[in-house]
């Protein structure tokens, strides 16, 4: 079984709880995640010491693949000269120099793409047919099985309590394009809540298959959650065997000093579809 840690808006900072931060490592430990994905917002407002102590922080966690994506707050917001000229300088520096990268394996293939727009769109994001592109030819290139994620920072799916925070630009488009492509899971942040939703519930008019399930990540570390997490932090654990995906968000609890599981949803892999022989098939590219 594959073991994803997901966490999400750390915004190191002002808003950053110390205490809060060190039982997620004690639980990045403890749950022995064979990947760990964070879905951006490193920093509150992109500065230098605030990626100092992201980088410092990164280094503490479990030596596995990291998979990183950068959010608007790690985006120059008020120093309009950074954010038009050089938004993700920083991040670059400190984070990663990849924006667009690619993380392949037997069971996996994990795309994560830098959905920050400095200057048309950056509180709700956006992607470009480019980095589409990519992602269909980094999809192209998996292993027969092998279940497809993509990261993003913001959200493509709305809020359940509907409370703050469009969609993506482009929403819509963009989850008919993943479908098509074999995407299974869309791994996010940026609302401060935990919240699972499908495609399914978006599209006008559903594709053949069982759509794209996204998974929404809350504020791991910071006093920022929002909604039913309003002064909460968690993170998802996501566990991928050949037929199901579990979600299993994790809830920071003062009395315990530390993170527990606070509910679980099960879901079958992808079904796609064969035309030649007519019928659904379970998981992307199996013969």
């Amino acid at each position: 079984m594959l073991r994803i840690l997901h966490i999400s808006d750390l915004h190191f900072g002002p808003r950053y709880i110390p205490s809060v931060g060190e039982a997620l490592l004690r639980s990045a430990a403890e749950l022995d995640p064979a990947i760990i994905v964070i879905s951006g917002d490193f920093t509150q407002r992109a500065k230098r010491a605030q990626f100092q102590e992201a980088r410092e922080y990164l280094e503490r966690l479990p030596d596995r693949p990291v998979v990183v994506t950068p959010g608007n707050h790690d985006i120059p917001l008020y120093r309009i000269h950074e954010r038009i000229f050089t938004p993700e300088a920083l991040y670059r520096e400190y984070i990663s120099d990849e924006l667009n990268t690619v993380l392949m394996r037997e069971d996996a293939v994990i795309v994560a793409l830098d959905s920050t727009s400095p200057l048309r769109s950056i509180t709700n994001g956006r992607l470009s047919r480019r980095q589409l592109e990519f992602a269909r030819e980094a999809f192209e290139s998996a292993p027969k099985g092998a279940i497809r994620i993509l990261v993003t920072h913001h959200n493509l799916a709305p809020a359940p309590d509907w409370e703050g925070g469009s969609v993506m630009h482009g929403a819509k488009g963009i989850l008919r394009f993943l479908n098509e492509i074999g995407v299974e899971i869309v791994l996010a942040g940026h609302l401060h809540r935990a919240y699972n939703a499908s495609s399914l519930d978006i599209f006008d008019q559903h594709p053949p298959g069982q759509g794209v399930r996204i998974v929404q990540a809350g504020t791991s570390t910071s006093a920022r959650g929002r909604g039913r997490e309003r002064n909460r932090n968690s993170f998802n654990l996501v566990e991928i065997d050949d037929g199901t995906i579990m979600v299993t968000p994790h809830l920071y609890f003062e009395e315990l000093g530390g993170f527990a599981p606070f509910s679980r949803s099960l879901y079958p892999r992808a079904l796609y579809w064969a035309p030649s022989e007519g019928v659904y098939q379970l998981g992307w590219g199996k013969e």
